[in-house]
């Protein structure tokens, strides 16, 4: 065996001993290096910036699936093809595909459930669907499956392999879900504090997404599906406008800017999720 190839094997070994904070750094550092070079010109080049957002996040989902694999076969030896990321809970098997359903029925009840309380309480009103409902569900379906995929592989894909590397189970469960929530809330101190109940509503679904992963074999296909369809289905109602409310209590109940995660109603349901999930019937590994 050449001795490079030799090194790179035994570099890469080094690398997965180290402690999971700097070896997640050394990830992120190659993963921005790698980015960096198109998103300073598509930036200047795309005024739009809704169009902008999409191609430069998506640029960067795209360079984040070919460092994963490797990565994966330097640090731990797996084969240097798609099989890699399987390593990190992803499929397309029948089990995964099933999981995925059943996650997505339970993010669009959960939704919906919160909203149909709300308006059965008086505090909102459901509306009439518009002429593009149908248009809203599909552009909500790629919004939500999109925003899951890429979410899961990162979070409780490669980010929770890492921690578990050289944390306990529990470790990671609450480090994964805090840096999930902490990612998620970067915004300027005065919106932070303004939209403050959404915080540990964030580290409970982090939470609850951590716990669903570990509950179905360490698959992704049931976090996806209830991620996705948290997304998709707010996005048809928000979108959609299906819903308005009636100021009989205040937003910091019902959810800050019409987020029903941003409120008590959001938090006491995520807690009631992350009950579910955890005392639901552990899935065949």
């Amino acid at each position: 065996m050449p001795k490079s190839v030799v090194n790179f094997r035994l570099n890469g070994q080094a690398m997965a001993r180290l402690a999971p904070p700097l070896r997640i750094g050394v990830f992120i550092l190659l993963l921005a290096i790698a980015w960096l070079p198109f998103l300073l010109p598509l930036s200047l080049a795309i005024a739009d910036a809704n169009l902008r957002s999409i191609v430069v996040m998506g640029i960067l989902f795209l360079i984040f699936l070919i460092l994963l694999i490797f990565w994966s076969h330097w640090c731990y030896q797996t084969p240097l093809s798609l099989r890699a990321y399987g390593e990190y809970g992803l499929g397309w098997n029948r089990r995964q595909r099933v999981e995925l359903l059943q996650g997505l029925g339970l993010g669009f009840g959960f939704t919906f459930g919160l909203f149909i309380i709300q308006a059965l309480l008086g505090w909102a009103v459901l509306e009439p669907a518009g002429d593009r409902l149908w248009a809203i569900i599909l552009q909500g379906s790629l919004t939500g499956l999109g925003v899951a995929l890429a979410e899961e592989l990162f979070f409780r894909g490669w980010l929770l392999k890492e921690l578990e590397q050289g944390y306990s189970r529990g470790v990671s469960l609450g480090s994964n879900a805090i840096i999930f929530a902490v990612l998620h809330f970067l915004k300027p101190l005065g919106e932070v504090i303004r939209t403050l109940p959404q915080f540990p509503a964030l580290v409970l679904l982090g939470l609850s997404l951590v716990v669903t992963k570990h509950r179905h074999g360490d698959r992704l296909g049931h976090c996806i599906g209830l991620h996705g369809g948290l997304v998709w289905a707010y996005y048809i109602v928000n979108v959609g406008q299906l819903i308005s409310y009636t100021d009989r209590v205040p937003a910091w109940v019902t959810g800050i800017d019409q987020n029903p995660l941003s409120g008590v109603m959001g938090i006491a349901g995520l807690s009631l999720l992350l009950l579910l999930v955890s005392r639901g019937q552990k899935a065949s590994v």
